[in-house]
């Protein structure tokens, strides 16, 4: 960066030749894509509701610069630092968790979001990514110290908020935790044994809420035989990728984003394979990749174990997210309401995930010093 340094001592200059920076502007890439979906992809949800044709777009330009400050301000803590901030993070979740029971909305059967004015808040967003951290900082303990407790900690701050986070039910929020959690599990070198239990009981889970939970029956029983109920939302989706092709009609030709649910959010994918096309989305899944790769590669280089196992835990959560979407998106999976990474229009998310890969450039840094690894 033009006027620091390399031997500049100051905290932006320590920062700057310390953080990853392909992994840094690949985040800002994408963030700078979401933009633009969200420009040519909101408007025509503005319209339906009969809210300003700009509505989403003005509040998604307002929410950008936050979560871009949110994820700079997090990659420039320590180790022990955004061990600290995560733990606030995660017992705050867990107390918007349980507020979310008491005066939380509900939307679908789901009740998932506190009302604050004219926004929203879902506390399981901030959950995950604090989760990730906490309980790869107590596997870390576990393994290198031993003893039980440590273990027992790692699974409170697992199975506290998949618990909350279940009741309200968020089936697809409990599936990402859990990959964040078993992919740690997996690298922190836990028994077999104990991993088959937790992958028993996390089956089991899923059964019950395929047998108990209305929404995620219909949506499981729908994907398995189209003709059991409505699939409008996932055909209009197929529709858009066939209508795009491979170049796509153009930047704001598109013709059904009009008559797409949640083109601004959830299915923003299929407006950017309507309006880019093929090639554009393989080129956002390429991104989502390198992200994802390049967070797994500067952890594992990093040598520590806390590194390896928080840091490749955020990047698990931020890549499982992807997936989730993407699998919806394309009929691949039952379709679930979340959101693309640093993509779809959201509050919540945005500045959940921002803050998870603000922890995640912070444990990459380069450490030039010893007690940095504390």
């Amino acid at each position: 960066m033009i006027g620091i340094q390399r031997g500049d001592n100051t905290l932006i200059g320590r920062w700057w030749w310390t953080v990853d920076r392909p992994l840094l502007f690949g985040l800002l890439g994408l963030m700078g894509v979401g933009l633009v979906l969200v420009i040519i992809a909101s408007p025509g949800v503005a319209e339906r509701i009969d809210a300003p044709t700009f509505h989403f777009v003005k509040r998604h330009l307002m929410l950008l610069p936050v979560a871009v400050g949110l994820m700079l301000t997090a990659s420039l803590l320590s180790p022990r630092q955004t061990r600290a901030a995560a733990l606030l993070l995660l017992l705050g979740a867990i107390a918007a968790l349980v507020l979310t029971m008491v005066v939380g909305v509900e939307i679908k059967g789901a009740r998932r979001w506190i009302p604050l004015g004219g926004f929203s808040l879902q506390a399981s967003e901030f959950a995950k990514p604090a989760m990730a951290v906490m309980a790869g900082w107590m596997l870390a303990q576990h393994r290198l110290k031993g003893g039980s407790w440590y273990l027992i900690g790692a699974l409170l701050a697992f199975g506290v908020p998949l618990s909350l986070t279940a009741i309200q039910p968020d089936v697809g929020a409990s599936v990402v935790m859990t990959a964040v959690f078993g992919m740690q599990v997996f690298i922190a070198g836990i028994s077999l044994w104990a991993a088959a239990l937790m992958a028993m009981a996390a089956i089991g889970c899923f059964g019950l809420a395929y047998l108990y939970v209305p929404h995620v029956t219909s949506r499981v029983d729908r994907y398995l035989d189209p003709a059991a109920g409505d699939t409008y939302q996932i055909d209009m989706s197929l529709n858009a990728f066939r209508s795009g092709g491979l170049i796509g009609r153009g930047p704001g030709d598109g013709v059904l984003k009009g008559a797409l649910p949640d083109a601004h959010s959830d299915f923003i994918f299929a407006v950017a394979g309507e309006e880019l096309g093929l090639i554009a989305c393989m080129g956002i899944i390429a991104l989502f990749a390198f992200i994802v790769l390049r967070a797994f590669a500067r952890a594992l280089k990093d040598g520590q174990l806390f590194t390896m196992l928080a840091a490749g835990g955020l990047a698990t959560l931020f890549g499982a997210q992807a997936l989730v979407n993407l699998g919806s998106t394309l009929a691949l999976i039952p379709t679930k309401g979340m959101t693309l990474p640093f993509v779809s229009y959201g509050g919540s998310s945005l500045f959940a995930l921002a803050l998870g890969m603000g922890f995640a450039l912070a444990l990459t840094r380069k450490r030039r010093h010893q007690e940095d690894l504390v």
